[in-house]
């Protein structure tokens, strides 16, 4: 792996700076998740064996639901440009148990990268596979004049048609024969896709026995009509394809998994809870932590793509624990996630800043969603203030949901407006401390409105 496509110009107070963007306060949890990304490439710097005996820490963040937890994850993976998934615990089940298995989390990390990489390889070779695009279009749609018996002047020949090609040429790169039909090859698809899975713990290892026929018997084809316009698109794909180096996107994105993936593990708290002895919900929990384990320390898994190791991928874990507490979790899995991180609650001064500061701001988000109704939509400080104030109390009072709890309020308060665009209230719309109040008042003072509704 190249060492310099680790993005060394963030230093962990830049990383925070980076983040600051879009998520407000929990600076601890921000500091952590900074000085862990700095030491992937602290690591990467490192000569020889020691580099792979430096292992990362991972980190448990603990805190109630909509205070920035997956974000934070997800912003870091997106500034690190890292693989990146998040998963839920609770969706994975003990090996014996039907369910999921949680190396599927790993499979689906390395098919995440593959797509990443994909991307970045077609990025490079897109300008090539234009130019070979226009070319097999133009073989196309150039004449071919049969040649007459006793004709021998080859050269007159070739020189006509080279005038037609670039006569066509012009034509085409003016897009003036966008419309017209000519008949290209495509793939057959008429041979159903058979996929037979395997047992539990291997569900993406499935086999397609139309991808397996391909390698050993020719691929069908089939002419189809189309315009030049659908014909460029569909050629596209194929000379790309055909240009894309894939064991190469393969070796690359397995190699970004190993070496920058993230796994962002949420409700962590839901199988922390001890097991009651009994048949309940919770009789794999233990069980799957004890399949977690050796996961998150370093092995080898599967996929279809061949083993991955997951030695020095950043496990986050995360979980409002509620019902439960850290020390509930086995003392293995606490070990493996040595940095604990415990998020604040979010205030009614925080929810002010949550509406205004980001750069992906609710207010901004409403705003330019109104904007192409010719809606232009402003908001008073008073009524900011409000609506903070509001879902800073219905949290008080109902289940605490964190910043979520601004959705609800902002499109409750918003629906009229929404409904009926420029006919409520013309092309601009200012939102004033009444206005929140008015909409607001009977719902926020309701316990039972402000739960089902807010």
């Amino acid at each position: 792996m190249d060492r310099n496509k680790l993005k060394t110009l963030f230093t962990p107070k830049e990383i925070v700076a980076e983040l600051d963007r879009f998520i407000i306060g929990q600076d601890a949890a921000k500091k952590s998740v900074a000085i862990a990304l700095r030491n992937r490439w602290r690591r990467q710097m490192v000569e020889g064996p020691l580099r792979n005996e430096i292992i990362p820490a991972n980190i448990l963040m603990i805190g109630p639901t909509g205070v920035g937890k997956t974000e934070i994850s997800r912003r870091l993976a997106a500034l690190a440009g890292a693989p990146f998934i998040k998963v839920e615990a609770s969706k994975f089940t003990e090996v014996g148990y039907v369910g999921r298995d949680v190396e599927s989390m790993i499979r689906e990390l390395v098919d995440i990268a593959i797509s990443q990489i994909r991307v970045k390889f077609e990025d490079e070779v897109i300008d090539h596979a234009k130019e070979l695009v226009e070319e097999r279009i133009l073989d196309i749609i150039t004449p071919k004049r049969p040649k007459k018996r006793g004709e021998v002047d080859v050269k007159t020949e070739e020189e006509r048609t080279e005038r037609i090609r670039n006569k066509l040429k012009d034509q085409l790169e003016n897009g003036l024969l966008e419309n017209r039909l000519i008949d290209i090859e495509v793939p057959d698809t008429s041979m159903p896709t058979i996929e037979i899975f395997s047992p539990m713990g291997m569900e993406e290892m499935g086999v397609n026995f139309s991808e397996m026929f391909d390698g050993i018997m020719p691929k069908k084809t089939k002419n189809k009509k189309v315009t030049v316009d659908n014909a460029r698109k569909l050629l596209l794909d194929k000379e790309i394809n055909n240009l894309i180096d894939h064991d190469k996107v393969i070796n690359t994105a397995v190699s970004h998994v190993e070496e920058m993936g993230i796994v962002f593990i949420d409700e962590i708290d839901k199988i922390a809870i001890r097991s009651s002895g009994g048949s309940g919900p919770d009789i794999s929990r233990e069980g799957v932590q004890r399949d977690l384990l050796p996961v998150i320390e370093g092995c080898n898994v599967q996929t279809k793509y061949g083993m991955v190791k997951t030695d020095h991928i950043l496990f986050i874990a995360a979980g409002a624990f509620h019902e439960s507490s850290p020390s509930d979790l086995i003392p293995e899995m606490q070990g493996r996630l040595p940095i604990r991180v415990e998020l604040d609650s979010l205030t009614g001064e925080d929810f002010v800043r949550i509406l205004i500061e980001p750069e992906n701001s609710l207010i901004k988000q409403y705003k330019a969603l109104m904007a192409p109704d010719g809606v232009e939509l402003t908001f008073t400080d008073g009524a900011i203030k409000e609506i903070a104030r509001i879902a800073d109390d219905v949290n008080s009072r109902t289940e605490n949901i964190g910043a979520r709890r601004l959705h609800t309020v902002m499109t409750t308060l918003l629906e009229d407006i929404m409904f009926f665009g420029r006919d409520y209230g013309g092309s601009k719309v200012k939102i004033k401390l009444v206005n929140v109040r008015a909409t607001l008042k009977n719902i926020a003072e309701d316990d039972d409105l402000a739960k089902y509704i807010l």
